[in-house]
Order: C-alpha cells, then sequence, then structure tokens
C-alpha cells in the first residue's frame, strides 16, 4: 500500500495505490475519507482506515494518464534535517562522525513534488545533491522515553532529496546552513508514501545518479542514529506533530566530496529507496525577479 497526491500543486487529490480484487495494482481515490493526506488524516487512523476501505472495495478508482504527482503529503508543520548521519559522508564532509545527532531545520515550503523542475538559484556555483530517507511522523512525540516509543510514532517512510547551496551553507564561523538548506523547491518528496509497518526502514537500499552516471550506494543499516532514535532525540527538544517531516542524512557521494561536479542547468538526477520508489528532478537557473522585465518601456514581460 503506497500513498500519493496526484494533481496541479496546490490542487492534488489524495490517492492510495494497492492491488484491485483481480490483482492489477491501482490508484483509489481517498475522497471518501479525506480531503487531503495530512496530519489530521495519519493521526486520525488513516491509514488504517484506508487498509479497511480497500478490503471493503468502497474506494473508487483515479484516472492517472498525463496526471502530476506530488509530494506524497501535504505541507508538514516542520522538516527536521539531520546531518552527517552517515560515516562516509561525514569523513568526505571533512568531519568526524557526530556522538549526537546533527540537527537543523527547513522551511516547510521548500517541499515540492518527486518530479517537479528544480531551479538552481541565480548566484549558485555549488549546487549539491542529497538522497536520504524521510521519515513522516504520524502521532504528536514529546519527550518520549524510549526508542521504542518513538517507533510508535513513525507513519511512515518516503524518499527525500535535500538539495544543498554549499556556497551558501559552509563558508564562515557561524556555519549558515540555513541559507544553504532553506532554497525553494529544495526537497522533493517521494512518489509515495509506505506505511512504517509494511517494510523494514532500517534496511533499505539508497541510491543517486546524476544524468545516468551513479553517484550515491549506501543502505539504511548505515546510519549512525536510525529513525527511532531520531525521533526520540529530537522529542526531547521540539514537539513533532502528525505530519511533521524527518530527512535523517545522506551517504557519501555527493559533489562536496570533490569527486563529481556540481549540478548544472539540464542535468537530470535522480534517487531511489528500495521499496519507496524513484524521483527524478531536471535542473534549470532561475531567473532573478529583475531580469523578468524584458521590454524596452520596462513593462514585466
Amino acid at each position: 500500500m503506497k500513498f500519493a497526491r496526484l494533481g496541479p500543486v496546490g490542487q492534488e487529490q489524495p490517492a492510495v495505490i494497492a492491488p484491485d480484487a483481480h490483482g492489477v495494482e491501482q490508484h483509489f481515490s481517498l475522497a471518501p475519507l479525506t480531503t487531503d493526506i495530512n496530519g489530521v488524516f495519519l493521526a486520525g487512523g488513516g491509514i488504517e482506515r484506508t487498509r479497511e476501505a480497500l478490503r471493503n472495495r468502497t474506494l473508487p478508482v483515479m484516472e492517472t494518464d498525463g496526471v502530476r504527482l506530488g509530494s506524497p503529503i501535504s505541507r508538514p508543520g516542520a522538516v527536521v534535517g539531520i546531518g552527517m548521519n552517515y560515516a562516509a559522508h561525514a569523513a568526505e564532509s571533512g568531519s568526524a562522525p557526530p556522538e549526537v545527532p546533527v540537527v537543523f531545520l527547513k522551511p516547510a515550503n521548500t517541499v515540492c513534488g518527486p518530479f517537479d523542475a528544480a531551479p538552481i538559484p541565480p548566484s549558485s556555483e555549488k549546487f549539491d545533491w542529497e538522497v536520504e530517507l524521510a521519515v513522516v511522523i504520524g502521532k504528536e512525540a514529546s519527550y518520549l522515553a524510549s526508542a521504542e516509543d518513538a517507533a510508535d510514532c513513525i507513519a511512515g517512510y518516503a524518499v527525500a532529496n535535500d538539495l544543498s547551496e554549499r556556497d551558501y551553507q559552509l563558508p564562515g564561523a557561524a556555519g549558515q546552513w540555513t541559507k544553504g538548506k532553506s532554497l525553494p523547491a529544495s526537497t522533493p518528496l517521494g512518489p509515495w508514501l509506505v506505511p512504517a509497518d509494511e517494510l523494514d526502514g532500517g534496511r533499505l537500499r539508497l541510491r543517486s545518479w546524476v544524468n545516468g552516471e551513479p553517484r550515491q550506494d549506501s543502505n539504511t543499516s548505515d546510519l549512525i542514529f536510525d529513525a527511532p532514535t531520531l525521533v526520540h532525540h529530537l522529542s526531547q527538544y521540539m514537539l513533532l506533530e502528525p505530519g511533521d517531516v524527518i530527512i535523517t542524512g545522506t551517504p557519501a557521494g555527493v559533489a562536496l566530496s570533490g569527486r563529481f561536479p556540481y549540478l548544472q542547468p539540464g542535468d537530470v538526477l535522480e534517487a531511489e529507496i528500495e521499496g519507496l520508489g524513484r524521483q527524478r528532478q531536471e535542473f534549470y537557473r532561475a531567473v532573478p525577479a529583475s531580469s523578468q522585465l524584458t521590454s524596452a518601456e520596462g513593462r514585466l514581460a
């Protein structure tokens, strides 16, 4: 069972992908159950209600030809990033493996669809990719007592790409991670949200490619801090709410390593996690707002 949202930006419709009565995978509309896949849906037993509706064959089939696939969850309240959570990536970044999780926040408005075109900032020279396991919270998590309690707060998993501008992120004594991690459409999410009880989030192969050439190839078993540990840790410092997203860190093989060139307009990036699907972005150069004044009279084009 895979949850998805289909339609134009801002008009996505909730769906579940599952076998029909003949064993053929179909997209079924969740409109009889919810208006969206969000924290309210997850906290209200939406996953189990969906399973029941599929058993009872009460969900209508959706037409999907040519329909855009959006993020599998609507805009979260928080996107929490974890840095250097694979030892090899920490090493290629010039850092020792962390003894406690490295935490940063991304604006929720960075979340976009898994196949949406991806803008490179106008002045960017070091735009980088990061395939990551995304954890979606299903129930409120605050001051949890254990990682076991934290595991019960995980609704499911998805593919994420934490697009990062390294020149904005790293130089300077203050370490401006927020600047390098907050750019528009810099958190492609999806294609699907898969319930946590339908796969082992701690043993999933994750890979990335640029223009068809392999870049990253690792496994979530190599995470320094696994998903339940991260949820437990974060709950000591912040309130995690249903629908919030944690992106758990990226393995070695990014451009920051010096082994590969940074992303350029026209490049195509693919990111895949076993059981969670593959996403694809084609990159283009964002145009400064002032450049939209193109006519001789200075009117907006």
